[in-house]
């Protein structure tokens, strides 16, 4: 997995706490959204199922996912993007 697809723009300036947006790429499936959820709830636990939003490719091979996180820290998100990236079913994480 590359790298470069995780993370956040140290440039990027937040004001904390803020609800924070991610957007993840895998294959279609029930295991890649059970996994991106216990991400999610293990980083923020006032996570809510319903704060998921899932699209489907037009040929059903792949899905995305856009999670609504309450980030309260920079350390958070990027400890968030580091435990979606060691999952091999993650694509892309945004």
């Amino acid at each position: 997995m590359n790298d470069e697809h995780f993370g956040t723009d140290p440039r990027l300036k937040l004001d904390f706490p803020c609800d924070f947006p991610i957007k993840v790429a895998g294959p279609a499936g029930d295991d890649f959204v059970d996994f991106v959820r216990a991400v999610a709830a293990r980083h923020d636990p006032a996570f809510r199922a319903e704060a998921l939003a899932r699209h489907q490719s037009s040929g059903g091979r792949y899905q995305s996912l856009t999670l609504g996180i309450r980030a309260t820290s920079k350390e958070q998100i990027d400890a968030i993007y580091q435990d979606l990236k060691t999952s091999e079913l993650v694509l892309w994480a945004l």
